[in-house]
């Protein structure tokens, strides 16, 4: 809870007992066409999930939309692995939804593929929202790992948005794994890939016509939308924790030209298209000076609580805080800058808004 309101993180992946990883090994390793469910006990399942619980609480999160871990999806692999491995981790999330219902909601995977594979992603949309009850589905926008997808302002992409839009469901842009040779000597390179592409993600969406194709399509970029502004334009917003109009919060042209020599030509400021209703980024950052530039570059009003809880920023502790890094309740309180209506809005409103399909499940 957060001032006797219930704290909604809508970046949380599945905890599962061993016979989860052990059915995907069998999958990969058999690589038989078909293969059966995996048989999970509840016992099984709710015992994997005590900790997972427990982190929650000691977070003050009330309710946590949990997807499957992103590393995890296989959406390198051949279409038959795939669509079976997507199956099988939807219908655990559902399991776990169903075990949990007022701390669990859904989160569902596409079965994606090098070759995007969208018409089998476009029914596993479909039957995630309207079967299994979930508010929305992770988007990898580079499924292959090898930086080959068409960019997510491309057509290709288009049926999985129509799909989403139909179906007033969320997206979520979260990569997955890197296939790229270059970065083998880094551990845990797929943070790196995530950077990477959440960045590209967020400026092809901005500039790339999407919402005004489809304009009541919500998307949000995992982990503050991946790297932040280091350079200021004319029109950018400078501090989107305050009103536009406050004098100085808007940059200017500075009369002189850009650039070398006798410099750029100086070129009219662009209408900015409003992405308000459609473009999202969620608070999942553990350095707090990253997180506090984020929400002041992307404003409060486009930030949905996240915390990855437990993940990556479990086993560190943040020394401003004295609480686990993915504690980002505690974080987002230490931010000075921040108002109470603020922390309030990410925490429980925006995700509301961000997530409609949330009020159907009668949770608030």
């Amino acid at each position: 809870m957060y001032k006797g309101t219930p704290v909604i993180d809508v970046h949380g992946h599945i905890s599962t007992p061993p016979h989860f990883r052990a059915h995907a090994y069998n999958l990969l390793a058999l690589r038989t066409p078909g293969e059966g469910e995996v048989p999970i006990p509840e016992a099984a399942m709710k015992q994997g999930l005590e900790r997972h619980l427990r982190m929650l609480d000691e977070r003050n999160v009330d309710v946590q939309l949990i997807s499957p871990r992103p590393v995890g999806m296989m959406h390198w692999e051949r279409p038959f692995i795939v669509e079976a491995w997507t199956t099988t981790t939807n219908n655990v999330i559902a399991q776990q939804c169903k075990l949990y219902p007022k701390r669990f909601v859904g989160i569902g995977q596409l079965p994606q593929t090098p070759d995007l594979n969208i018409s089998s992603c476009v029914r596993e949309l479909a039957h995630c929202i309207k079967d299994l009850g979930f508010v929305g589905a992770i988007l990898n926008p580079d499924p292959g790992g090898d930086r080959q997808a068409p960019g997510l302002n491309c057509e290709e992409w288009f049926p999985i948005y129509e799909k989403a839009e139909e179906l007033n469901a969320t997206l979520i842009v979260h990569p997955s794994l890197t296939r790229d040779t270059r970065l083998e000597i880094i551990p845990h390179a797929y943070q790196y890939n995530n950077m990477t592409e959440e960045t590209l993600a967020t400026m092809l969406l901005e500039r790339g016509g999407v919402f005004e194709r489809f304009p009541n399509l919500r998307i949000v970029v995992c982990h503050c939308g991946g790297c932040l502004r280091r350079i200021i334009e004319a029109g950018d917003v400078f501090d989107a924790t305050k009103p536009i109009t406050d004098k100085g919060n808007v940059c200017e042209p500075s009369g002189e030209a850009a650039g070398g020599q006798v410099g750029a030509s100086n070129k009219e400021i662009p209408e900015r298209l409003d992405l308000s209703r459609n473009l999202f980024f969620d608070t999942c950052a553990y350095d707090p000076w990253f997180l506090s530039a984020a929400i002041r570059q992307r404003g409060p009003k486009q930030m949905v609580f996240g915390t990855e809880a437990p993940g990556a920023g479990s086993a560190t502790r943040n020394p401003q805080t004295g609480k686990p890094a993915d504690d980002v309740l505690a974080t987002l309180n230490s931010l000075e800058f921040l108002t109470e209506a603020e922390t309030l809005a990410m925490v429980h409103h925006n995700p509301r808004r961000v997530f409609p399909l949330i009020e159907k499940l009668g949770l608030f």
